[in-house]
C-alpha cells in the first residue's frame, strides 16, 4: 500500500507515518513547516521516518505543490495538514486558516475528483476536530449534533469537513472525517495544555491556566488516534464522519492533581481569564466509530500522562 500523509512533520501526522512504515507501507509525506511552533521540534518528529527507505519527504506547500507528483499511485491519503490553534485564529491571522485549512483541502479534493488519483485513491481520511461542536449542549456529543463552533479555527475545520462530505456525495470521492477530541501524548504541540503543564513544571515556571480549571475535555491518547485513522482508511462503511475520543472526560483541575501525583510535586498555577474561543466542555459519543471502525481506545489517562511526562523529560535533557 502507498500512502500520503499531509502535515507529516506534525504531532499526529508523524505518528501516523511511523505506524504505516512499521506495517511496511510506502509513505510519502509533505509538510511546509508553517511557523506556528519551532521547526526543530517538527524535524525531530521525522527522524525515525527519514531513516526508513520506504519514506519519501517533500518540503512543499499543498497550495502550490504538483499534486500529480505527490499523489502518484497513492491509495490512502491522511490529510493532517492544517493551521492549528483556537486562540490564534482571531483577527488578521484568519487568512492563514482559510488558506491552509480550507483552500488547500479543496485543492486536494478537486485533484482526487478528476485527476489520475481518482482511479487509485481508496480513502481520503481528514483530520477534523471536536472544535466544530463548540460548547455542545449534549454530552457525550454524537455526530448528529448540529455543529456550533465558537472559534474561527473551528469554523475553518468545519468548512473543510463539509467539503469532504460534498465531494463524497457529489463525485464519489471516498472520504472519512475524524473529529479528534483533545489529542495528547509524545510529540504533542508545545502550545497544548498538557505539554505546557509538564514542561513548565520541569523548568520551574508557573503553568498559565485559562479559566477556572473546571472546563472539561475528552482526552485521547495519540496511539488511539493513529489506530482510528488506520481503521478509517480500511473501512468500507458509507458513514462519513466519526468522533474519536478517549473516553476520559475530566476537568483540567483533575489533570493537574493527577500530574502532581505522577511528578511528586506541587504545580504552580498562574490563573488567567477564559480565552475567547475555548469551549467549556467536550465529550465524544464514539458509538459510530466503535460500530463501523472497531474503534476502542486502549490507553487510560494516567498511562497516557505518564508516557507524555517521560517524553517531555527526555526531550528536555
Amino acid at each position: 500500500m502507498k500512502s500520503v500523509v499531509t502535515g507529516v512533520a506534525g504531532f499526529v501526522g508523524s505518528s501516523i507515518a511511523d505506524a504505516l512504515l512499521k506495517e511496511g507501507h510506502d509513505v510519502v509525506g509533505i509538510d511546509c513547516f508553517v511557523d506556528y511552533y519551532p521547526r526543530e521540534m517538527k524535524a525531530r518528529n521525522l527522524e525515525g521516518a527519514l531513516a526508513n527507505p520506504k519514506f519519501t519527504f517533500l518540503e512543499e506547500n499543498l497550495l502550490r505543490v504538483d499534486l500529480s507528483k505527490l499523489l502518484d499511485g497513492a491509495e490512502w491519503i491522511f490529510h493532517q495538514a492544517a493551521q492549528a490553534g483556537v486562540r490564534a485564529s482571531w483577527g488578521d491571522t484568519f487568512q492563514i486558516y482559510t488558506d491552509n485549512n480550507i483552500t488547500a483541502t479543496q485543492r486536494l479534493l478537486e485533484f482526487v475528483k478528476q485527476g489520475p488519483a481518482q482511479k487509485t485513491v481508496k480513502k481520503l481520511v481528514y483530520a477534523s476536530s471536536s472544535s466544530v461542536y463548540g460548547s455542545a449542549e449534549t454530552l457525550p456529543t454524537t455526530e448528529q449534533t448540529i455543529p456550533n463552533p465558537v472559534s474561527p479555527y473551528g469554523v475553518s475545520k468545519l468548512a473543510a469537513e463539509y467539503l469532504m462530505r460534498l465531494y463524497a456525495t457529489e463525485f464519489g470521492v471516498p472520504t472519512a472525517s475524524l473529529r479528534y477530541f483533545t489529542v495528547y501524548g509524545p510529540r504533542q504541540r508545545p502550545d497544548m495544555a498538557f505539554r505546557r503543564l509538564i514542561t513548565s513544571t520541569f523548568v520551574g515556571e508557573p503553568f498559565v491556566l485559562f479559566g477556572d480549571g473546571e472546563q472539561s475535555r475528552d482526552f485521547t491518547f495519540i496511539n488511539d488516534i493513529v489506530e482510528g485513522n488506520l481503521a478509517a482508511a480500511r473501512a468500507s462503511t458509507s458513514e462519513l464522519v466519526f468522533n474519536l475520543g478517549g473516553g476520559d472526560r475530566v476537568t483540567m483541575n483533575h489533570v493537574i492533581s493527577k500530574l502532581e501525583e505522577i511528578l511528586g510535586k506541587k504545580i504552580a498555577i498562574d490563573r488567567r481569564p477564559r480565552a475567547h474561543g475555548d469551549a467549556r466542555h467536550t465529550g465524544a459519543d464514539t458509538s459510530l466509530a466503535r460500530k463501523h471502525l472497531g474503534f476502542a481506545p486502549k490507553t487510560s489517562l494516567e498511562d497516557g500522562l505518564r508516557a507524555e511526562v517521560e517524553w517531555v523529560r527526555s526531550s528536555l535533557s
